[in-house]
């Protein structure tokens, strides 16, 4: 069977290869990159040229925009109108342009993103500037080529008389590729061509003397002269541009006032943006967000408080919103039908040679221009002196051509000559009209000679190119727009500084579960303290957002939690667990909670473990930046804990109470201060005995001590019975010691007089005694046996002589029995 030619067999990789391949090459060549020359994409190329051809100049009425996409349409761009129309309006603003190259009449958009009104209503026209990219695109100065059905030729390039990438930059994505070129400033760019045409060896500092960096039609502040010459080397950089503002004061009203905004920041969503950062007070000291924009210049208002600080609001606006972006550069141009990364001098070489080339083709063109019109000035002038046989010769002949054919033969006139004699007026032949072809012959030499300089001289050539730049730079340029800072400012902005300064209520458990209530709903909750089984509350306390929480944990290790971090809930809730804001502290019991305002301040943090070891460390030794794991402040080998933790002055002593019940006092000065991960040193001499408590007291306080004992019964002790020993003794007695069922001390409370005390066991069986109602002990004696409470676990904190955490846990406070003991030396709190 004979194979079917017409069948081509491709493995589908090489179809889709091939195909896709093409596709790229169309995209990038013809739709999203622009021409490194002219700074065009082919859709605004053909915009302009249609317009240009179609005579919708700038010195001409407008004309409605949907004629001319129309024309676009049908003659070079056969793609959707919506397409075609939204390219002209791009080409329109002044806001995406430094120099827009369509005059549009109309509604053609804003820079709070609003779309044009359609075609059918808006007018357009060729902007003045235009003509510059477009003189002389009739005269060979670029290439044309047929458009997509081959009924008309467009050019391939415009001339672009002035360097149109580089002043009104392009942005595109295509396949592979992307390009963004931001806008520069005209004069400036024009100064770096003359530079370099002038010097072809300038170096790229020497051309940034010329080129300070973009010039963005919105305006701004552009940071980082390192990056623009890194952008200016490479083709790629990144830049810091901010909004350019100031901060006004009218009639006590503080207001931050915005007038310039980075490039392409859409404006209505940037105010939106700060009026929702206001709404949900993410930052404190904003009042009102308001667009004041009119026909007269950008202006956005955010109205701050009287006593905010302007500059932490501004950092935080810089940070969260568009007031302040990240420009990129990455400048990639089609050179030579190919995308390619370019810096400054790559593309002011391919624009000089450009100019150069497109300089080159008008010269050839008009020189021979000049010349053909000098070879028919000749032929009239050699016709004046021989005019009467002239005539003779063309009455006889028999018609046109044949006059032609015989002024050739007689006079040797070439047939362009003799066709212009022919067709010449008898009233030119006058004297005057000689004298005129004899001056336009003399203008003639006189230009061809300066055509023929221009394509022999380089050097001729390039004055010509830098002679209209600078006129065009005379007649269009303008100040720089945007202002160029050296450094990028870093926007550094501590957590702490967003916070406001708001009293809330904090919670912990011993088991380790943390909340944090506002006041209200402290203040409205009726129902009992939430706990989970087995746990109870081990700190309750009123604090302030901007305090810093550190949680002492019976294993040696602590956590560093900022009040703001804590989850906000209800009171009557459970809470979070530490673990769900710090980790490794599973299983870990809390000792103590210490609530700081301060780090700085010259307090020292004492804990005491069960074997009988001490150690201090410095309050600011505490404070971290990363807290996401538990940090250890005691080194504790196996079986050790810590039983005690105080912030203490260096200047305290400390009270030491073993389960034996011995009590040893000694200046805290007499404990080395040493870093966390130490394991401290001796506290107290132990023989078959254990530490319980401790606790800090100032020299002369009228503190006093508040035991209880496993049996139950209490005892009260003015501290100053306590006399003062030496670190590492044994200690006194404070109780007689029995043989048979000893009384083992549980817990220590440090008080003062008027203090209520708060008891419980495991099982939440609740006791509330005001401290006078024990009996105040003098000496050491020991305690008669009561009724034990059957070794359950004793908690006591006289934190709790505050009313709250009682009113929360007891349904009704009223229940509670208060013990009279006032003649007795002991009392039995769990009968």
């Amino acid at each position: 069977m004979e194979e079917n030619k017409h069948i081509i067999i491709k493995t589908l990789e090489e179809v889709v290869g091939d195909g896709f391949g093409r596709y790229s090459k169309y995209i990038i060549q013809d739709r999203a990159i622009p021409d490194a020359r002219d700074g065009l994409k082919p859709v605004q190329r053909r915009i302009l040229y249609a317009m240009h051809k179609e005579g919708n100049v700038y010195t001409k009425p407008y004309r409605k925009s949907a004629k001319s996409v129309g024309v676009i349409i049908g003659n070079y761009h056969p793609h959707g109108d919506s397409s075609v129309y939204d390219a002209m309006v791009r080409l329109s603003q002044d806001w995406k342009l430094n120099y827009p190259l369509v005059d549009m009449h109309g509604n053609n958009g804003s820079m709070d993103g609003d779309s044009a009104a359609a075609m059918r209503y808006t007018e357009a026209r060729l902007s003045a500037i235009s003509a510059l990219l477009l003189q002389d695109v009739e005269k060979n100065t670029v290439s044309f080529a047929p458009n997509f059905d081959d009924t008309e030729l467009e050019p391939t390039v415009l001339p672009a008389y002035y360097p149109n990438l580089l002043v009104n930059g392009s942005t595109g994505i295509s396949a592979g590729y992307a390009t963004d070129i931001p806008p520069h400033n005209l004069g400036e760019v024009i100064d770096a061509v003359i530079l370099k045409m002038k010097k072809k060896t300038a170096t790229l500092d020497e051309l940034l003397e010329c080129v300070k960096g973009p010039d963005f039609p919105t305006g701004g502040i552009i940071q980082g002269v390192d990056q623009i010459k890194k952008a200016y080397q490479s083709g790629k950089g990144r830049i810091v541009v901010r909004s350019k503002l100031t901060v006004e004061t009218v009639k006590n009203i503080k207001s931050i006032v915005i007038t310039e905004l980075p490039y392409e920041v859409n404006k209505g969503d940037l105010v939106k943006k700060m009026d929702e950062i206001k709404a949900e007070k993410a930052i404190d000291g904003i009042v009102a967000v308001r667009d004041e924009s009119d026909r007269h210049g950008l202006r956005v208002v955010v109205e701050i408080k009287k006593e905010a600080n302007e500059k932490l609001i501004l950092n935080y606006l810089y940070k969260h919103t568009n007031l302040q972006v990240y420009y990129n550069f990455n400048m990639v141009a089609i050179v030579n039908k190919a995308p390619k990364l370019l810096g400054l001098e790559g593309f002011l070489k391919a624009y000089i040679d450009h100019q150069r080339e497109v300089l080159t083709n008008y010269t050839n063109y008009e020189l021979d221009t000049s010349l053909a019109r000098m070879h028919i000035v000749e032929g009239l002038m050699k016709a004046v002196d021989i005019i009467d046989e002239i005539i003779e010769i063309i009455r006889a002949s028999k018609n046109r051509g044949d006059s032609i054919v015989n002024l050739v033969d007689r006079f040797e006139f070439s047939e362009k000559q003799a066709s212009a004699i022919v067709d010449l007026r008898l009233y030119r032949l006058s004297n005057t009209d000689i004298v005129l072809l004899e001056e336009e012959a003399a203008k003639l030499y006189e230009y061809i000679a300066y055509n023929r300089d221009i394509l022999e001289n380089p050097s001729s050539l390039d004055k010509v190119i830098i002679k209209r730049l600078q006129g065009i730079k005379k007649e269009f340029g303008y100040e720089r727009k945007s202002v160029i800072e050296d450094e990028i400012v870093e926007i550094n902005i501590s957590k702490e500084a967003l916070i406001q300064d708001v009293e809330v209520m904090v919670s912990i458990s011993r088991d380790g579960y943390i909340k944090r209530a506002s006041m209200r709903s402290y203040a409205s909750n009726d129902d009992d303290f939430i706990k989970k089984e087995d746990d109870f509350i081990a700190y309750v306390s009123k604090a302030s957002t901007l305090n810093k929480l550190l949680l002492f944990f019976d294993n040696g290790y602590y956590a560093y939690l900022p009040v703001y971090d804590i989850v906000e809930t209800k009171w009557k809730d459970f809470g979070k667990h530490i673990n769900n804001y710090v980790t490794g502290l599973e299983n870990a019991k809390v000792v103590q909670a210490v609530l700081v305002n301060d780090f700085t301040s010259k307090g020292v943090i004492t804990s005491v473990s069960n074997v009988g070891m001490i150690k201090s460390s410095l309050l600011s030794d505490f404070e971290v930046t990363r807290y996401s794991k538990a940090l250890k402040y005691m080194n504790l080998k196996a079986g050790e804990k810590v039983v005690s933790l105080f912030n203490a002055s260096i200047l305290d002593d400390v009270i030491l109470f073993s389960q034996n019940g011995f009590v040893l006092r000694y200046p805290l000065a007499n404990v080395a201060l040493t870093s966390l991960r130490s394991a401290g040193v001796k506290a107290m001499k132990l023989v078959n005995d254990h530490l319980v408590d401790g606790f800090n007291v100032q020299p002369g306080s009228n503190q006093q001590a508040y035991m209880v004992f496993s049996n139950g019964n209490t005892k009260r002790v003015k501290v100053s019975e306590f006399t003062l020993g030496n670190r590492g003794n044994k200690g006194s007695h404070v109780i007689k010691a029995k043989k048979t069922n000893p009384d083992l001390l549980v817990k220590v409370l440090k008080i003062d007089n008027n203090e209520k005390v708060f008891i419980c066991d495991s099982n939440y069986n609740v006791d509330m005694v005001e401290a006078f109602d024990t009996k105040l002990s003098t000496g050491f004696e020991g305690l008669r046996k009561s009724v034990p409470i059957e070794n359950k676990e004793v908690i006591i904190d006289a934190a709790l002589t505050q009313d709250i955490l009682l009113e929360q846990i007891l349904d009704d406070p009223s229940d509670v029995v208060k013990n009279d003991g006032s003649d007795q030396e002991q009392l039995s709190l769990f009968e």
